[in-house]
């Protein structure tokens, strides 16, 4: 029976990996997460997730720590029998990190070398870099998305940040072995989702009766991204465990570790996406457009990624975009102290 590590899992996408790994496969499962409000984990969600699934309760344990130090021997002792690591613990906000860069940064950079360290350590089949679209900086507006391995130009620090984590992981991967995934995925939505969140943000002002601010730019163009439910993203990540094997570094080559884009349905830009949640809700959208990238230099205005290689491995989501966006709009309206 494998065994996964899953760090971070207090966080929003987290709790879905937890339980796409529960219902989708017979994995035993460590979780992991400090559980700091600082940190953004919460244990409501792990909660939550282990309450929808009584039955699977018994496949989790659970280590509380702060990845931003090393695991202590007893810790690393109880992990040693561990065959994949899904490493999604970061920090993840674009303005939290614009505001207060320099632990934003120095955590996630602490939380990568600490878990590239216990993996030199304990030597599992994978270890999955969880990364971000946001490292490639902003596409063009119609853009067909970037490639696997394009010229990384992150825009803040957070997006800098996630692009340091690889880079540290690409250099373990080559010095010591370690079996490095990278993946880099589009914009998260999902129930439990922090209420800071733009998808959240929408349904909090519909509900409320009150405008929804969509940013754009000063001639009125509007930003885009491929939204994708975090249970879609878990699925990509599981997909990649079961269907693929790490490529290992060959001494003397000029090579690279394997990396896959998690791409969403299709490019929604900001109005699209606020007509679709209000549409969804059987509300009439009362918007405003406010210039914002103009005078925010560090948000970009466009992400895409190009899915192809994933695709044509064979993954697709189990569901689309507007059915999951009805169902996280449906149980959010249901528990809406998760997004006050």
């Amino acid at each position: 029976m494998k065994k996964v590590l899953i760090t971070g899992a207090g966080g929003s996408i987290g709790c879905h990996m937890l339980k796409k790994v529960l219902t989708d496969t017979k994995w035993n499962v460590v979780i992991t997460d400090s559980f700091k409000v600082d940190h953004k984990g919460s244990f409501d969600r792990v909660s939550a997730i282990l309450e929808q699934h009584p039955k699977q309760a018994h496949r989790v344990s659970r280590i509380v720590h702060d990845l931003t130090a090393p695991f202590s021997e007893r810790e690393a002792a109880q992990l040693s029998d561990v065959d994949y690591i899904i490493n999604l613990a970061s920090l993840s906000d674009v303005q939290d990190s614009i505001d207060n860069p320099v632990p934003f940064v120095t955590n996630n950079v602490a939380i990568v070398l600490n878990m590239l360290e216990l993996a030199r350590s304990i030597k599992p089949e994978a270890f999955i870099q969880f990364s971000t679209d946001e490292v490639y900086g902003c596409d063009e507006p119609n853009g067909t998305g970037h490639k696997e391995w394009s010229v990384i130009k992150p825009s803040n620090p957070y997006s800098a940040s996630k692009a340091m984590q690889e880079d540290v992981a690409i250099a373990y991967w080559r010095s010591y072995g370690v079996p490095v995934i990278i993946t880099n995925t589009m914009n998260q939505f999902g129930e439990m989702q922090s209420g800071s969140k733009y998808p959240v943000k929408i349904q909090k002002a519909i509900e409320a009766g009150e405008k929804v601010t969509v940013h754009c730019l000063a001639d009125g163009s509007m930003g885009s991204r491929f939204y994708i439910h975090s249970e879609s993203s878990a699925e990509s990540v599981i997909f990649i465990l079961q269907h693929t094997k790490p490529t290992l570094h060959q001494a003397g080559h000029d090579d690279l570790p394997d990396r896959y884009n998690v791409v969403g349905d299709e490019r929604i830009d900001n109005l699209q996406l606020a007509k679709m949640i209000a549409g969804l809700m059987g509300k009439e959208l009362d918007y405003e457009m406010v210039n914002f990238h103009d005078t925010n230099p560090g948000h970009d205005s466009h992400y895409g990624l190009d899915g192809s290689k994933l695709h044509d491995l064979g993954f697709r989501p189990s569901k689309t975009l507007p059915e999951l966006m009805k169902r996280t709009i449906d149980w959010q309206s249901k528990n809406p102290d998760w997004i006050k």
